[in-house]
């Protein structure tokens, strides 16, 4: 059985829900009917520390919202796709484009849509207040809910893996 440090280490690619991830799962609409997501800093920090990092970062959502497409724009996040019926099909489709294998990927979710994600990826990770389904699948669990930084420390771990084993190598 790997490791978890196992697992993040050969890590390449996250791969991102939004909404109950990167948002708290609440929707928000004004008066008019426009959509509204509320996203963490600190999730944010924790993705360009990841792309800083060599690490490639993608978003598939079930749900389309322009707030997506500005963040992660700001972000440096390029690879997102958005109102996505079959979320495997749309990650078999990234891993082809960029030429890695499923134990190159991390997902991150919170509910039964994202299984699949979880099935075809070296790291699976719940946020804390994921479904329960989602929990018992996972290899990690953060203790931030989703929006309030959970991504940050799927991150943190990432970038945690990889200087443990730049020491390893470095001290044998």
């Amino acid at each position: 059985m790997d490791t978890l440090v196992e697992r993040a280490n050969d890590v390449r690619l996250l791969v991102l829900d939004v909404d109950g991830v990167l948002t708290d799962g609440r929707l928000y609409f004004t008066a008019r009917g426009e959509q509204m997501k509320c996203f963490h800093v600190r999730d944010g920090a924790g993705i360009k520390q990841v792309l800083n990092a060599g690490l490639q970062v993608a978003v598939i959502s079930g749900r389309q919202s322009k707030a997506v497409d500005k963040r992660m724009s700001e972000l440096g996040v390029t690879w997102i796709r958005q109102g996505v019926h079959d979320k495997l099909a749309a990650l078999r489709e990234l891993l082809d484009m960029l030429n890695l294998t499923p134990q190159a990927v991390a997902s991150v979710g919170d509910d039964t849509p994202d299984l699949s994600l979880f099935e075809a990826s070296r790291l699976a990770v719940a946020v804390a207040d994921a479904h329960p389904s989602v929990k018992s699948r996972a290899h990690f669990i953060t203790q931030a809910s989703g929006g309030q930084g959970a991504v940050r420390e799927v991150c943190d771990l990432l970038i945690e893996t990889r200087q443990i084993e730049v020491n390893r190598r470095v001290h044998g």
